[in-house]
């Protein structure tokens, strides 16, 4: 008799979906109490807004003319913290972060499709609570998409677009179709609690290098950024969520970049591994009042290591939308500007 049998009293191939099911159990377990570590080691900096039967996580600190930033994939709002853009402009400038649905300490509820549309229209809901007028909106990586989405939804609540590092067309991304079973309700909740975590856990420092490459990682994300906060079951279901509709979002904008009437500053590194640079030009040349900004040396991850360029993207913008709003009219006339070194 098999050894399994003879000890259980059980067929074999129960024992074998019971030891699988105990050992998902215990991984279930200990993702859970990692996560809940995570969150009370990063706990929140900011303050909360309950809106449109979502829990946001914001930071507001400075004062001047608004700028709203809002991250991309795969972090919080606090990577601009991180990168050392928030720092740079708080003397200057009404800066407010936000976590969007279902990162870092905001919620992401249930039975409702997130796309950048709604994330777009909680945003806007947010900036009228909180009395925040027109503002230069900043957005990275996916967050591209939510400040595109703002600037046509809701142009009165954006003076101006800076989009950094940004996927704008739909071109097919052979990782939204790995992400997306993880979006999947049941199987994506069974994922996201075992399996998941531990396979972000052995790719992280891959991913990691790949988001910078052909920059190495600086001191200070090596520092503060919190694998753990990102792979918590919650946030790789937003994750999942938001990789999965990044080519149907990308589709449906397109084809409206051409009515925005904001000066835009596109700023993209040239190394970029994850988005090619190739979609910042074609949206150079899709919006009206749009300049380009190709950051030698740099990837993904262009505000970390072109942390200047950025910030002076982002004070280009803010001139021209203040000039655009005295004049009554659109701002000056598309330029582009040349690639420029890294740390220039």
């Amino acid at each position: 008799m098999n050894s399994l049998d003879s000890a259980q009293g059980l067929p074999s191939w129960l024992v074998v979906l019971l030891v699988i099911a105990a050992i998902l159990v215990v991984l279930a377990v200990v993702n859970y109490a990692v996560a809940k570590l995570a969150e009370r080691r990063h706990a929140p900096t900011g303050a909360f807004l309950e809106v449109n039967g979502a829990r946001l996580h914001y930071s507001d600190r400075g004062t001047g003319r608004p700028v709203v930033l809002l991250h991309g994939n795969a972090v919080t709002g606090d990577d601009y913290n991180t990168s050392g853009v928030a720092e740079r402009l708080v003397g200057t400038y009404r800066v407010v972060i936000f976590d969007r649905p279902g990162f870092g300490h905001s919620d992401r509820p249930r039975g409702h499709l997130w796309t950048a549309a709604e994330q777009a229209d909680l945003i806007q809901a947010a900036l009228a609570r909180l009395d925040v007028g027109p503002a230069v909106v900043v957005g990275h990586s996916w967050g591209t998409l939510v400040a595109l989405a703002l600037a046509e939804r809701h142009p009165g609540s954006a003076s101006g677009l800076v989009l950094l590092a940004g996927y704008y067309f739909p071109v097919p991304r052979l990782d939204s179709l790995m992400v997306a079973p993880a979006a999947v309700p049941v199987l994506g909740d069974l994922l996201r609690y075992t399996i998941s975590p531990v396979f972000g856990w052995l790719t992280m420092p891959l991913m990691k290098r790949a988001m910078f490459a052909p920059a190495p990682l600086t001191e200070r994300f090596k520092r503060e950024y919190s694998t753990a906060l990102a792979l918590r079951p919650s946030q790789l279901r937003a994750t999942a969520s938001d990789g999965a509709l990044m080519m149907s979002d990308a589709a449906g904008l397109s084809p409206r970049y051409g009515d925005l009437s904001m000066p835009v500053a596109i700023v993209a590194g040239d190394g970029d591994k994850v988005v090619g640079p190739e979609h910042a030009e074609r949206l150079r040349g899709a919006v009206p009042d749009g300049t380009l900004r190709i950051v030698e040396g740099a990837g993904h991850m262009v505000h970390h290591v072109a942390t200047e360029q950025v910030v002076e993207a982002i004070e280009e913008v803010a001139k021209r939308s203040e000039a655009a709003s005295t004049d009554g009219a659109p701002a000056a006339a598309r330029s582009v500007a040349g690639r420029m070194p890294e740390g220039a």
